[in-house]
């Protein structure tokens, strides 16, 4: 699998993985699983820089990652990793979607969101693509939660199958309290 680079003919898809709106959907890359080492991405945080998954920090590090957050269901899902990250010590959670950087700076002003990290996957969707959230229909991040030890091995992933649907946060909060 490539890294880095947009996708390429040897990029792995799994049709069907998820659906929108009950439709279908390609997922571009693997599907990761507990125990596997955490893939390294590129994405941009709020102020244009690179940002790679050494850069993320050695915490237990919980990636939420959204479609886009100006819908519902993202915009519950940020808020409620913003809300319960200041209960959970020596845990840092980083929201990615392919919103770009000015749109995701707006809204968390919009909305007081400040405990949670933003990073961007609008450039090369290469967390997508290393991760196995990246729509390919749409060129958007499919709904998903890892938890990362600080070691950089998976302790949670869940793949939503509905986009429209929430994800299991409790399970994923007690895998970040257990890691």
């Amino acid at each position: 699998m490539k890294v880095f680079e947009g996708m390429g003919d040897d990029a792995m898809e799994r049709t069907g993985a998820t659906t929108l709106q009950g439709k279908p959907m390609t997922l571009v890359g693997p599907e990761l699983k507990v125990g596997d080492a955490a893939p390294d991405f590129a994405v941009t945080d709020s102020s244009m820089k690179p940002v790679k998954l050494e850069d993320t920090g050695h915490n237990v590090r919980i990636f939420s990652v959204v479609p886009s957050l100006d819908t519902p269901v993202c915009d519950a899902q940020t808020k409620r990793f913003n809300e319960e990250v200041v209960k959970l010590p020596g845990v840092e959670v980083f929201t990615i979607s392919a919103d770009l950087p000015f749109a995701q700076k707006r809204w968390c002003g919009a909305f007081g969101v400040d405990n949670v990290k933003m990073l961007s996957d609008y450039k090369d969707s290469s967390f997508g693509e290393n991760y196995g959230t990246l729509i390919k229909d749409l060129r958007i991040l499919s709904r998903a939660i890892f938890v990362v030890d600080k070691e950089n091995t998976i302790r949670h992933a869940e793949y939503v199958k509905e986009v429209a649907d929430h994800p299991n946060y409790e399970a994923a909060l007690a895998a970040a309290k257990s890691s």
